[in-house]
């Protein structure tokens, strides 16, 4: 947890200027060099307690509206999500702990899904339950061939 320091002033501007002492054009790129760290771990690169995980998640957001990647960002985030809670890959042995595990990390990459990719979130969702990837099988970035044939770029 953070003391709220992380929300004082224009944390927008302080996550830009500490992007660029990193030697990144964007935050995006910044990201996309970690593309299995976790939102928190991004932040804590950034500044502990001067960045937080949800302004992280907003401004990748914002730079993919930007530079219409939203398709590609979301893919992102689930790539973050699977890395957190199936660090080995995908189970091979279903079971109790394993739907949770699966479920815990499609459920928060749901909730972090914008409203406007939440139906083919929905039916990536149910693609996996369907016709689960082989055992072992971990994205290691947004452009994993699997996750591209899951969950296509449709933006202009």
């Amino acid at each position: 947890m953070t003391d709220g320091r992380s929300w004082r002033g224009d944390w927008k501007a302080r996550l830009c200027e500490q992007v660029r002492e990193r030697g990144y054009d964007s935050l995006t790129a910044f990201a996309d060099a970690r593309p299995t760290a976790s939102l928190v771990e991004l932040a804590e690169d950034l500044g502990k307690g001067d960045i937080a995980g949800a302004q992280i998640l907003s401004g990748l957001f914002a730079e993919a509206e930007q530079r219409n990647h939203v398709t590609r960002f979301v893919r992102g985030i689930l790539v973050r999500m699977l890395s957190q809670s199936l660090p080995q890959g995908w189970p091979a042995v279903t079971d109790d702990a394993s739907r949770f595990a699966v479920a815990k990390a499609l459920g928060r990459w749901s909730g972090y899904t914008p409203e406007s990719h939440q139906q083919r979130a929905d039916q990536l969702m149910a693609a996996l339950r369907a016709h689960p990837p082989p055992p072992g099988w971990r994205p290691l970035d947004p452009d994993d061939a699997l996750l591209l044939t899951l969950l296509p770029d449709h933006e202009a």
